[in-house]
């Protein structure tokens, strides 16, 4: 799958691995459960990765942070905003320095929301025409509340004009 970053298109490195399945030497991307019930092994220097489910919240793999390159969130439909709030917390409440991705029914007009909200790349859907997904930060540049970006934000553009 292409993966959308800063309006650019990369390749995914990372391999999802099953839960049965040996970890590779390469980027590996597991399940949530299998990170639960086996850990991090010890002496892994390849990046890691791990998918978070909507139900599951990003305190539980806290633990975890410091050692994964990669969580991924899926969005299970138009109407679950539960990974907004998963990118959130990982960002501002614990910290996560490394790759966020967006998958499963994202959306172009989600882009800019979750960019905003700590998202650093998105896996494009199969068939999707990435030009309309690289325009979508153009298109919707504003935010009614205050996010990881600054300055972007109605209220806060609204108070400057106010004070100029």
């Amino acid at each position: 799958m292409a993966l959308l970053e800063r309006g650019a298109l990369r390749d995914d490195p990372f391999t999802s691995i099953a839960d049965d399945a040996a970890l590779p030497d390469s980027a590996a991307l597991i399940s949530h459960v299998r990170l639960a019930r086996d850990g991090i092994p010890e002496g892994r220097n390849a990046p890691l990765g791990v998918i978070l489910p909507p139900d599951v919240a990003p305190e539980a793999i806290a633990a975890y942070l410091p050692r994964l390159a990669l969580v991924a969130l899926r969005l299970p439909g138009p109407r679950d905003g539960r990974a907004f709030t998963q990118a959130r917390t990982l960002r501002e409440h614990l910290g996560f320095a490394g790759e966020i991705r967006a998958t499963g029914h994202v959306l172009p007009d989600h882009v800019t929301m979750l960019t905003r909200l700590g998202v650093s790349t998105i896996e494009l859907p199969a068939g999707a025409d990435p030009a309309a997904w690289q325009r979508m930060p153009r298109i919707i540049d504003i935010a009614y509340q205050p996010a990881l970006d600054t300055g972007r934000s109605l209220g806060l553009r609204r108070h400057r004009l106010e004070h100029a």
